[in-house]
């Protein structure tokens, strides 16, 4: 009687550990993949940032061997090149800081969740490996039955109280 009631629960526990499982890894995959994306993107902007910025000293020294109109004009080229460079810098401290950081942060994120997992998978077999006992020395001693009761629910109190503590 004991074993059935906690068969249903231990397996809706089974596909419930499967399902966040699964998701843990999903979520540790693209995550990861996302941050590796973003991270080059940031990185090819920053070289793209810093080729311009060159250019922009190219240009400033060609205006000077240049006549006064011609280089007045190259002048204001590359100063508004030069603006544009600090938008672009902007964005690569944005990226980093409000993209690729916080996607860093879930890799720990993820893997205290892994931990959190495998801590329950292993209450959560202890219990059945209490329960299967139990119902060996049940089936041994059948008059005993208060004592079988009294040790579940003591089982079953240690055990929550382990969940609680380390979740």
């Amino acid at each position: 009687m004991i074993k059935r009631a906690f068969l249903p629960t231990l397996q809706n526990s089974n596909k419930y550990r499967r399902k966040i499982q699964e998701n843990i890894t999903n979520v540790e995959k693209h995550f990861g993949d996302m941050c590796q994306l973003f991270a080059a993107y940031t990185r090819k902007t920053a070289r793209l940032r810093d080729k311009a910025d060159l250019l922009v000293q190219e240009i400033n020294l060609y205006a000077d061997t240049e006549t006064p109109d011609l280089k007045r004009g190259m002048k204001q080229f590359a100063e508004h090149l030069a603006k544009i460079q600090d938008y672009r810098q902007a964005e690569v401290d944005r990226l980093d800081a409000r993209v690729i950081e916080p996607l860093k942060a879930y890799g720990a994120v993820v893997k205290r969740k892994r931990e959190d997992l495998k801590a329950t998978q292993s209450a959560l077999d202890r219990e059945a490996k209490q329960m299967a006992q139990l119902e060996k020395t049940r089936l041994r001693n059948p008059a005993d039955r208060q004592i079988i009761v009294s040790l579940l629910c003591f089982s079953l109190v240690l055990n929550r109280k382990h969940l609680s503590i380390n979740g």
